[in-house]
């Protein structure tokens, strides 16, 4: 595994570090010719980055010939010597390719200059460290080696330790009044782990449909992992039922409780109009059609009761639930889980017999004990009310410069991300032109139309996704005052 020491790389931003470093092994040979690189996902997690730094790496150091890549093989290191590669990769491309690669380059260098460190970054899913139970979480930990539970050393069947599985079941029962078994329960390292294992129960041979706009890592798991998979345009109520029926999907993924990033709040009629459809039988879908839905943040709405669960909705066993504790405790925790309608649990059983768990149970043991011992529900009404005050702040210091002129805040009453429409009345600056103002100022908040696949509508092009949840309070009324800035003339 490549080790990087990033401690040593002053002001330079995480991923041209990462690029100069990897590359700077390659000309000592200490990676050697047509050596196969970690996955970008791995070398993430065992580097500590994220997994956008490796790839923006990974393609500058392929835009320049360093590295090669081979389609569901991965990323290998190039003869440079020899030179085979990056000569045969000229001979077989015109001007235009050259041109096209130089365009790239550029524009992955420009990133990397953008990744250096921000005043604010509304793109993050971070979560707020400074409200983390660290004392609570080391006391749980301590509590559960001191337990000499000999099933800590033990391998862990593939769906995860009972004990997990069980506190979880009954928190989806006290929170989300799902009424589901610890054995329809599987633990798995982050949500990309599980949504490989369910194209391995439900087969590449399906059609998989995914929001647009939405969350375009989903679909390059999907894709990666060999799958059929459709971007299926969004109206005012979510995904029609009606569209999934012209593409022959017969997965759908979904968001109905709270859409990333628009803010859609599915109503009961679509809803049951997306049961519906799931119900409705085919010769051509031996296995079936399904639903999986994603709750990735319903632990954060603001305004009344959560919102009920398409699962416990299903009446024929058509909806896969996947929820993670990104969210509500950090990104760090690689837990996520999914809760598998019965009818797939004997498919599961003998799809995945002697496979163990992704996750370690040292830490499925200690999340198990924070949940049993009512920490995480105290956690969650914490980061509520937290989270909560945070929005507030940021939206009040909005409220009180000339920003409130400029900007429309929409979608913030659940989740911890909100809209700002750009007021073309007040503004004579396109979102692009502000963004690109933002940047310079080191303030980073993503345009909705770059969730889109294809098709961005026009009134859509001037909206910007702010994710707040990673920001401080401290830090609010310099943030706005630097934005304010950014827009003046």
């Amino acid at each position: 595994m490549i080790t990087i020491d990033f401690s040593r790389r002053e002001n330079k931003g995480l991923c041209e570090y990462l690029y100069e470093s990897i590359k700077a092994q390659i000309l000592s040979g200490e990676l050697r010719a047509n050596e196969k690189l970690p996955s970008k996902r791995s070398l993430a997690d065992h580097l500590g980055v994220s997994v956008i730094t490796v790839q923006n790496a990974y393609a500058l150091l392929t835009v320049e010939g360093y590295l090669y890549s081979i389609e569901k093989k991965g990323f290998f290191v190039t003869d440079i010597k020899n030179d085979v590669t990056v000569k045969n990769h000229k001979k077989e491309n015109n001007e235009v390719r050259e041109s096209e690669d130089s365009n790239e380059q550029s524009l992955i260098k420009k990133a990397l200059k953008e990744e250096s460190i921000f005043l604010a970054d509304f793109s993050s899913n971070a979560t707020g460290f400074e409200k983390f139970p660290f004392s609570l979480w080391a006391k749980t930990m301590r509590s559960v080696l001191a337990s000499g539970n000999k099933n800590l050393l033990l391998k862990t069947e593939t769906k995860g330790v009972f004990e997990l599985r069980e506190a979880i079941a009954k928190h989806l029962y006290d929170f989300r009044q799902m009424r589901v078994s610890p054995e329809q329960i599987v633990i798995g390292a982050g949500t990309e782990s599980l949504y490989t294992m369910l194209i391995q129960l439900l087969g590449t041979k399906c059609r998989y449909a995914v929001e647009n706009p939405g969350y375009k890592k989903i679909a390059s798991v999907f894709a990666l992992n060999g799958a059929d998979c459709i971007p299926v345009e969004l109206d005012d109520e979510g995904m029609n039922p009606l569209l999934l029926e012209e593409i022959g999907a017969s997965v759908v993924h979904i968001s109905p409780s709270h859409h990333f990033p628009t803010g859609i709040v599915m109503p009961i009629r679509r809803r049951n109009e997306i049961l519906a459809w799931a119900n409705e039988s085919s010769d051509k879908l031996t296995n079936g059609r399904y639903i999986i839905e994603d709750d990735y943040d319903s632990e954060f709405r603001f305004q009344g009761k959560p919102l009920p669960t398409l699962q416990g909705s299903d009446k024929n066993g058509r909806v896969i639930y996947i929820n993670t504790f990104t969210k509500t405790l950090a990104p760090s925790f690689r837990i996520s889980y999914m809760v598998l309608p019965e009818s797939l649990l004997s498919r599961f059983e003998e799809k995945f017999r002697g496979f163990s768990s992704t996750v370690s149970a040292f830490e499925q043991f200690t999340l198990a004990r924070f949940i049993s011992d009512g920490n995480f529900a105290r956690h969650i009404i914490r980061m509520k009310n937290y989270y909560r005050s945070l929005r507030n702040d940021l939206i009040l210091a909005f409220s009180k410069t000339n920003l409130s002129r400029v900007f429309k805040i929409n979608e913030e009453e659940s989740g911890l991300h909100f809209l700002l429409s750009v007021n073309q009345e007040e503004s004579s600056l396109s979102a692009d032109m502000i963004n690109e103002r933002l940047l310079a100022n080191k303030i980073k908040i993503p345009l909705l139309k770059d969730f889109y696949y294809t098709n961005v509508p026009k009134e859509k092009e001037n909206i910007f996704v702010v994710n707040y949840s990673g920001i401080q309070k401290t830090s609010i009324k310099k943030i706005v005052e630097v934005i304010e800035k950014s827009l003046e003339s």
